[in-house]
């Protein structure tokens, strides 16, 4: 008797856990709107019907397209750099020529002597406004596209090489004040790719050993000696002009929470692709669910 007991009350343990395990239906799951054009600055009310454990809103605005939601490359946005230099002390006029900005494609990403050298480097200087003896002299922005177009990580790099030795005077010393590296997409939006902080230099000395370029976070200083050819370089760590962070989307509602509304308000006029991805989970497995629908929003 005792061990018919025992084995009722296993089955009904097991039963208990399945149904404790069992995966919720989430068919039911909908999303209303009273209607499909809205203005600038109006709250925009979707109510729900079912009881999903998650769900996660995309706006579809920018970083929030839920089409994005696996996008890691982008092509055809803009690569413009942007830097501020200064020709410090030294002769005047500057000898501009002593200072030159490169860019390789097929730099192989060991930070070396031997595979800096190795790599190819384009001189694009001529794209760039140098400083004169003025401080803070901006370089422009200066289109990479031309290299962004082949889809290959780039590395840029400051180069400082003296062609003769001048014990009478000191070269010009050349100060990076700033340097900044963005992509634009086709909407002008703006997206940091490196900042001076941020872009990972690396100095190497290819003559003249008591100099280098002196590195800190909110500039670059190239080091001079009267007495000797200097042949400086610092390099940026590689960018893949075309990489682009997936879209998020936003999470309105766990399992812990209950959720029968949502208001929205948008603030620039556009045609949105709005969607709701429902997801019920348990220990074993998942089921999503998603719902999709476009907003118009005028000005």
């Amino acid at each position: 008797m005792k061990k018919i007991i025992a084995v009722i009350i296993l089955l009904a343990a097991l039963t208990s856990c399945a149904k404790r395990y069992e995966l919720g239906s989430i068919d039911d799951f909908s999303v209303a709107l009273e209607k499909s054009t809205y203005k600038v600055g109006e709250p925009i009310l979707f109510t729900f019907n079912g009881k999903p454990d998650n769900v996660v809103f995309w706006s579809g605005e920018p970083g929030r397209k839920y089409e994005f939601r696996e996008r890691t490359v982008v092509q055809g946005n803009s690569i413009l750099l942007n830097f501020k230099s200064y020709a410090q002390y030294g002769p005047s006029p500057v000898d501009q020529s002593t200072l030159k900005l490169l860019v390789s494609t097929d730099f192989n990403g060991k930070y070396d002597s031997a595979n800096v050298l190795a790599a190819t480097w384009e001189d694009i200087t001529s794209k760039a406004i140098l400083s004169s003896g003025q401080d803070q002299t901006s370089s422009g922005n200066i289109d990479l596209n031309e290299f962004a177009a082949r889809n290959k990580n780039m590395a840029l790099a400051f180069r400082y090489k003296t062609a003769v030795v001048k014990p009478e005077s000191a070269q010009n010393r050349w100060v990076i004040r700033s340097f900044d590296l963005k992509s634009v997409n086709e909407q002008k939006e703006e997206t940091v790719l490196a900042s001076m902080a941020t872009a990972g230099w690396s100095s190497f000395n290819f003559s003249g050993p008591t100099t280098k370029w002196s590195v800190t976070s909110v500039q670059l200083l190239s080091v001079t000696n009267p007495l000797a050819l200097d042949d400086d370089w610092v390099v940026t760590k590689q960018f893949n002009p075309n990489k682009t962070n997936p879209d998020k989307g936003e999470t309105i509602k766990n399992i812990s929470q209950n959720l029968y509304e949502y208001r929205r308000v948008y603030t620039k006029p556009g045609v949105y692709k709005v969607a709701f991805v429902a997801t019920n989970v348990n220990v074993e497995e998942s089921a999503s669910l998603v719902k999709e629908m476009e907003i118009t929003v005028t000005q």
